[in-house]
């Protein structure tokens, strides 16, 4: 017996947000109806940008009740994964160019009770990624090249999505993270993603619950899931 397709979920990255009123941005966001909130981790080694750690998981955890989806785009997320999970992260995600043998990365957050994903870089072998694919809750498409919000959608990574979801357990979450819109969300959807990372598209403008409705209206059409 197949198990069911996991839901499609909207994750606003709160790198876009206005941190001056953080837990204000993802309060609006989640009341909208998003369904997670996607934490952008920066070291300034492995991606050229600078953004928060897990102090500000840690308050983000004693404000809300969202789901947080960490994504560490860091040089060595072995060690401060334990920082992330005191923090209170419900899901961690790391790079597999990070991480040279990431299995025992996956089973610490699995033995903490924490989801586990593995994110790959546009320009990345899939084939890097594959052998660890099944340790894995989500696994996490760039889109873009990470280090910066607000940069325009890549369509050629999409197609990593079929080869991973071919070893996938049915149920795991396929995430895809950079320049996705109201336009650009459908093609994701329809390669076989599930769980849709937007910045600029939620916080831009002067009216993010009709930003949120328009993305969630895009999730609505026709799905690829094998």
């Amino acid at each position: 017996m197949t198990s069911p397709a996991p839901p499609v979920r909207l994750a606003p990255s709160i790198l876009s947000s206005d941190f001056s009123h953080l837990a204000d941005e993802v309060s609006l966001v989640i009341e909208a109806g998003a369904d997670w909130i996607h934490v952008d981790v920066m070291d300034g080694h492995f991606v050229p940008n600078l953004t928060i750690g897990a102090p500000v998981v840690k308050s983000l955890r004693a404000a809300t009740a969202a789901y947080l989806d960490v994504h560490l785009m860091i040089s060595n997320p072995a060690q401060y994964l334990d920082d992330f999970i005191s923090a209170g992260s419900d899901m961690v995600t790391f790079h597999i160019e990070a991480e040279s043998d990431p299995l025992p990365l996956l089973d610490k957050l699995h033995r903490a009770g924490r989801k586990g994903g593995l994110a790959i870089r546009p320009g990345t072998d899939v084939q890097q990624l594959l052998p660890y694919v099944s340790a894995c809750d989500m696994v996490l498409v760039m889109t873009v090249e990470p280090g910066f919000g607000g940069q325009s959608f890549m369509e050629q990574p999409l197609d990593k999505i079929s080869a991973i979801r071919a070893v996938a357990a049915d149920s795991m979450e396929i995430q895809v993270d950079g320049g996705i819109t109201v336009e650009t969300l459908p093609q994701a959807l329809h390669a076989g993603a599930n769980v849709f990372v937007a910045g600029s598209a939620v916080f831009g403008g002067e009216d993010v619950p009709a930003n949120i409705a328009a993305l969630l209206q895009a999730m609505s059409g026709p799905r690829t899931v094998a």
